[in-house]
């Protein structure tokens, strides 16, 4: 499948659910300005993935294929795992006020909270499991856009309506499936070493 359309799918369902969607009920409900709020999540989103998948294409040039396929698949298994385990709202956090405005809070904010987080480790993984940048980087910034401005748009009324367990399960569904092929040799480039 196209890399593309594999991140955007993958990273999509796999944000949903995940605490920056919940950093943007807060934002959304808290401050009530949409446009600037997405804009902020696009700007973070953009230069976290970027980052993320020139380590991913970094890890690919050092590795030799055989080493590299069992490495994504295995750890695209682990990623399907952990998206099982729902994100846990820290009920102390509090959102600051915009000292410097509010697209800066967000885009700090959002950066901050995607580092280390499944998706942005999905984001290396796929970028070293298929070599396109750009495509790995544009799928997986629009998978992020799509799963969180339904929340921005709409706030606190979508809280309760949307079954996450169901949500997880697909989401890590595709993961699996993805480190089970990459695991029996499907892949751009891979090899089958």
């Amino acid at each position: 499948m196209h890399p593309f359309l594999v991140s955007l799918a993958t990273i999509g369902l796999g944000e949903i659910g995940d605490k920056t969607q919940l950093l943007a009920l807060v934002l959304a409900v808290r401050y009530r300005r949409p446009t600037i709020i997405l804009l902020g999540i696009l700007a973070a989103t953009v230069a976290n993935h970027l980052l993320a998948a020139i380590a991913g294409q970094w890890l690919r040039s050092l590795l030799t294929p055989g080493v590299l396929r069992w490495g994504i698949g295995l750890s695209l298994l682990g990623v399907a795992i952990w998206t099982l385990k729902p994100d846990q709202e820290d009920e102390e956090e509090t959102v600051a006020p915009p000292r410097h405005g509010l697209f800066w809070l967000t885009a700090v904010s959002f950066f901050l909270a995607e580092i280390g987080d499944k998706t942005q480790i999905a984001t290396a993984l796929l970028a070293a499991r298929y070599g396109q940048l750009l495509l790995v980087v544009s799928g997986t910034t629009l998978g992020i856009m799509l799963a969180n401005s339904p929340v921005v748009l709409l706030g606190h009324r979508l809280g309760g309506r949307v079954p996450m367990i169901w949500v997880q399960r697909c989401a890590a569904l595709l993961f699996g499936v993805q480190g089970l092929l990459v695991l029996l040799g499907y892949g751009a480039g891979l090899g089958t070493s």
